[in-house]
Formats: C-alpha cells, structure tokens, sequence
C-alpha cells in the first residue's frame, strides 16, 4: 500500500511539474503580428479560446479589442483550474453601446469541471465554435490538435516546431489538413525562471526565449499560394542520391534545383514556405528510421520528401 502511494504521489508531482511547464504566456505582440494575416476569417464567427485564463491571456485581451474590427460574432474562453473548477467568460461585444471595453460586459461564471478542454462541457463549447484560437499545453499537443480534427474545427493554435514530426501530426500536414502560420514565436510570459534562456525584466516578469515554436492552422493565407523561387541548376555532385534511395538530398530549402523533377529530401523548414500546388509532399523521414536516407552512410536527422508538380 506505502508503495502504491509513493507511486501515486511521483505521478502527481510529475503532473504538477509538466503543468507548471506547459504555463507559457504568449506576448501580445505575437499575436497581433499573426492574427492580422486572417482578419477576414473571423467575421460573423464564434472564437473560442479553451486553454485560457482571461485574467492573463492576451488573446482574449487581443479579441476583446479588435471584436468589431474583426467582426466577431462571440468570444468565449475556458481556463483549467487543476485543484478546483474552471472559469467560463463570454463577450459579446458593447452591449451598452459606450463605445468603450468595459468588465461588466464579460459574463464570467464557473464551470462544473476543472475546463479540462477535453472535458465534457468544454467539449460543448467547442461543438458551437467556429474557430479556436489560443496556445494549448506543449505536453498534450498530439491529443489537442486530434480534438480539434475530429470536431472538424478551423483553428490558429501556437506549438513547438517538432510537433511537424510527430507522427499524429504530419500525415495530417501531408494531407493538406494542417499547415504552419506567418511567423515563429520567439518569447512567452512565465511564472518563474526555468532555465538559462529566461530573462528578468524590471517590473518583475519573467520572459523564456525560445528558437522553435510556431503557429499551427488550417485557416488559408497568403503565404501558403506563394511560389518558391527557384534558380539552382543540378548537378549529381551539388545534390547526391541517397545511397538506398531513389531521391536526392537538398540540404537547403532555398536551394532546391529548378529542373530537377525527381524525388528529393529538403529540410523540416521547407513547409514554412511550402505550396501545395508548386510541390507535393511523398513522405517524412526522421533521422535513420528506415535506413534509407543515408548520403555515403550519413543520414541527415530530418528530411520530408517532396517533388514538383
């Protein structure tokens, strides 16, 4: 019994920690340099936000502002409260007409669960939106994005780069069902200094930086109908065969050889400019994991294979 509680307990205190990890704040700046790339998404739509504390979040903050620029039908947030119940907050504009952001006009009650989003109520809420925007737990990501498919949700959603690799993940990039954003996030609010890359500012908050994260959608912008411009000739000694494989190793997006029509290994990067109609997506390989995508006994750690149509 001592050792099933010792169990217990280890799991509860790996719980907590990876909660207490999963708490990234994002900045407002990021989220006005994204958003403004599908301001035309959202008229006449109902956002929700189900991994957000209105108290802190800025994109409840960010809608709650822009609500009749971006014509807005409805913003509705759902927070998680691991020891207790969850907060529900729901705006629906300037109700009493003020021209003005007033507190009184967010309706805010409590939830029956902890806002778990893959709980019962807030799967509710979920089924009513038209879009779902917010920065979801890092940890849970793989769970989080399969959510949002099976309730056929539109979403803008913020995750580490790696998830392009996770294997939940890609065949739905290769699908052409998910896709990255404009931009990376460089650095989120958080509660406390957790390793070298945080910084202390002088009014007390605390600032992680970060090299790999980046928005995830399935909403259509521009960017994804802009051709790569392609100007590298091939030749067999700048672009070798792989050893086992009928394709050949490009190792930079921006050199990919304008009249080569074969298959060819590029860089994770490739989909931050990737255009489904310049090119088609054949298949991920991730480091040596069918020994095939190996130049001279060398495997490049990952490749998505590509050709144009």
């Amino acid at each position: 019994m001592l050792k099933t509680l010792r169990v217990m307990a280890n799991v509860s205190l790996s719980n907590a920690k990876r909660a207490k990890n999963d708490e990234f704040y994002t900045q407002l700046s990021d989220i006005e340099n994204e958003l403004k790339h599908y301001k035309s998404h959202f008229a006449g739509k109902v956002v929700y936000c189900n991994c957000d504390d209105a108290r802190k979040s800025n994109f409840f903050r960010f809608f709650q502002k822009k609500f009749n620029d971006y014509g807005v039908k409805k913003l509705v947030t759902t927070s998680y409260n691991e020891d207790g119940h969850g907060s529900l907050l729901v705006y629906e504009g300037d109700t009493n007409s003020n021209g003005k952001l007033d507190d009184n006009e967010v309706k805010v009650s409590e939830l029956k669960g902890n806002g778990d989003f893959r709980s019962k109520e807030c799967i509710e809420l979920l089924k009513e939106a038209d879009i779902v925007v917010t920065n979801p737990p890092f940890s849970l990501f793989r769970e989080y994005i399969a959510t949002l498919v099976q309730y056929n949700k539109k979403f803008l959603v913020i995750g580490n780069q790696n998830a392009i690799t996770y294997k939940e993940i890609f065949p739905l990039i290769k699908e052409n069902k998910l896709w990255t954003g404009n931009n990376m996030v460089k650095t989120f609010r958080v509660p406390q200094v957790t390793n070298k890359n945080c910084e202390v500012l002088p009014n007390g908050e605390i600032i992680a930086k970060f090299g790999s994260i980046c928005w995830f959608t399935n909403l259509d912008i521009k960017k994804r109908h802009e051709e790569i411009i392609l100007y590298k000739k091939y030749t067999p000694e700048e672009f070798p065969k792989y050893d086992n494989y009928d394709a050949i190793e490009v190792s930079k997006v921006c050199e990919i050889p304008k009249d080569y029509d074969g298959i060819m290994g590029v860089p994770i990067t490739f989909l931050y400019r990737y255009n489904p109609s310049q090119f088609e997506i054949v298949k991920f390989r991730k480091g040596d994991d069918d020994k095939d995508l190996c130049v001279n006994g060398k495997c490049p750690y990952f490749r998505i294979l590509i050709r144009k149509k």
